[in-house]
């Protein structure tokens, strides 16, 4: 089994030195590192990662590929990808799929792996146990199924703030099986978006809320029931890839909404073609920096209006294909004919115009490559 680990990092890797430890052979691994080209940090990644297969790709290392692959036409292709953004692991993700990569793991630079961590993501990927959850109100709470330290219900991320949304309304079904995605969860600070964190007064960034580790190891997403999917500690198939492009953030004044809004898009497809998604173990410790919790919430305002309406946009498509990247393409047809309904200013009609053009984009790359 060869798996790919992508972060995208300005930083040092100290995180993934355990990755040697586990009990699949180095030679099964490869870390792909998403960067700037820092030679400064790059010379301190070689160390630390000197036990493992790894490569670098800063903004030359990718236009260099996208070239390869594309020629003169390069340029239009590579501006899929952004610079100093976390939606950089686009490019790990064409990377491992045109490598023909077993299984791809996202992972940020600031989760501490857990003993057994990759073997717990490939127990959830490929075993058929786990129990299957189904919302009435369409939406499942990830941290449901987290250990908190306060006695609040708290959101992750992402979550829709619709009152139906947050209805809590479970139906729990005893019913297993493997899955295309496989979403870690923390131990730590949560996955937490601004409003939340500053309202418990987190001015740094992190604020007090605390889990200690997840309930269940396996909850598997019925059909038609969402989650905020957060890509830091998040293990697929590459066979989703033609449909999991992270869309183009820190752009037009909107940011964090590239996991999340990808995950919708996923989970519509991945119902209708007959996969399923799932979440739990394993619980990276996410050890989160300090940072403006203002900034972030600058970053995240102008989303959250559109997410609210993005899912009952996706729940409308009508597939007619049957393949990831031919639904990836019927729904951004299917986002186009919306926009009047998700984007309320001009400058996000321009945003979304520019995601959905990126979207067709990515299906003719993964054509070319696969």
């Amino acid at each position: 089994m060869q798996i790919y680990v992508v972060t995208a990092s300005i930083n040092p890797l100290e995180n993934l030195c355990t990755l040697a430890n586990c009990s699949l052979s180095s030679d099964e691994i490869k870390v792909l590192v998403i960067d700037e080209g820092d030679e400064g940090i790059r010379k301190i990644n070689k160390k630390l990662l000197s036990s493992l297969p790894h490569e670098f790709y800063g903004p030359k290392e990718r236009a260099a590929w996208f070239k390869h692959a594309f020629g003169q036409s390069y340029q239009k292709y590579l501006k899929l990808i952004p610079e100093r953004c976390h939606a950089e692991t686009s490019f790990g993700f064409l990377k491992a799929y045109e490598d023909g990569a077993d299984v791809v793991l996202e992972l940020d630079d600031d989760v501490e792996l857990s003993e057994g961590f990759l073997e717990a993501h490939i127990d959830n990927l490929f075993s058929e146990g786990g129990v299957t959850v189904n919302a009435s109100g369409k939406w499942y709470n990830t941290i449901e199924n987290l250990n908190l330290n306060i006695n609040h219900t708290i959101f992750p991320r992402g979550h829709p703030y619709d009152s139906a949304c947050r209805s809590e309304n479970y139906t729990w079904i005893d019913n297993g099986g493997k899955c295309v995605l496989n979403m870690g969860l923390w131990s730590g600070h949560p996955d937490l978006d601004a409003l939340t964190i500053l309202y418990y007064g987190g001015i740094d960034g992190k604020g007090p809320i605390k889990s200690m580790g997840h309930k269940r190891d396996k909850v598997i997403l019925e059909k038609g029931t969402y989650f905020a999917v957060c890509s830091m500690n998040t293990s697929f198939l590459p066979k989703i890839v033609p449909a999991f492009y992270q869309l183009y953030m820190n752009f037009k004044g909107i940011d964090r909404f590239d996991d999340i809004w990808s995950g919708v898009f996923l989970k519509k497809i991945a119902d209708h073609v007959g996969d399923s998604l799932c979440l739990g173990k394993p619980s990276g410790k996410h050890v989160k920096r300090s940072r403006s919790i203002f900034k972030d919430l600058l970053k995240e305002v102008n989303g959250l209006e559109m997410n609210e309406n993005l899912w009952k946009i996706c729940e409308t498509v009508d597939f007619s294909a049957k393949t990831y990247a031919d639904c990836y393409l019927e729904l951004a047809d299917h986002v186009e004919k919306n926009l009047n309904v998700l984007a309320k200013r001009p400058e996000h009609v321009d945003f979304w115009k520019v995601q959905i053009e990126n979207m067709r984009k990515w299906v003719e790359v993964t054509d070319k490559i696969s």
